[in-house]
């Protein structure tokens, strides 16, 4: 799914949440979900689009109808040091498209 893709269902009220996976290496993939599964945002070369921040998904989506979000990290300890019995579910922090100032 492109930007322009996620900005025509966004007006529509068809996004249910968009989840901003962090990554390792320092960036984030966005996957949009709708009643119907999930996409991966894409760039304009149909690859995953790799994304620097909250803020710059913030700016990619200014222009977009608010819908909910939240960003998704794993801990790299647990997964590393296996001590929890059991599936460790990643940290989700809700956040809003709107600028925080």
């Amino acid at each position: 799914m492109n930007l322009q893709t996620l900005s025509e269902r966004a007006t529509k009220g068809e996004v249910r949440e968009l989840e901003l996976l962090s990554l390792e290496g320092g960036f984030y993939l966005a996957r949009v979900r709708f009643d119907h599964g999930q996409f991966t945002l894409l760039d304009d070369t149909a690859k995953p689009l790799h994304l620097r921040s909250v803020n710059h998904l913030r700016e990619l989506l200014q222009l977009v109808p608010p819908f909910p979000c939240v960003l998704v990290q794993h801990c790299v300890h647990d997964e590393m040091c296996g001590s929890r019995d059991g599936p460790v579910e990643p940290m989700r922090i809700p956040f809003s498209l709107a600028a925080p100032w």
